[in-house]
């Protein structure tokens, strides 16, 4: 019954982009699901962080293995390319005001 609404209301779509995140896993495996994250989904764009830059290049080596994945999964055409960075680094911006230059850096010579 709820595929048929699904259908009836042509959400076929977003209850795909919506498995992406919600079974990540499953769309994935357990040790590309451990070491990563999807962020965003948009205009079939799939943006994913890693837990390490070091993952990040691995996950950039098994992309096309990973876009198969997902399709299986998810259906075609729901997500078309991926987007795979490392962690955020640091912000170092604290207050109102910033001053542009390279960061908090050693001060004594």
């Amino acid at each position: 019954m709820l595929n048929r609404l699904v259908k009836a209301r042509g959400w076929q779509q977003p209850a795909a982009e919506a498995t992406v995140f919600g079974a990540w896993e499953k769309v994935v495996g357990a040790e590309v699901a451990q070491h990563s994250r999807p962020v965003k989904l948009e205009d079939g764009e799939l943006t994913v962080e890693a837990r390490s830059t070091a993952w990040a290049t691995q996950l950039r080596l098994l992309a096309g293995s990973l876009l198969q994945q997902i399709a299986r999964e998810v259906g075609h055409n729901v997500v078309r390319r991926l987007h795979i960075h490392g962690p955020a680094a640091p912000s170092w911006s604290k207050g109102p005001r910033r001053v542009r230059g390279r960061g908090p850096r050693d001060t004594y010579g």
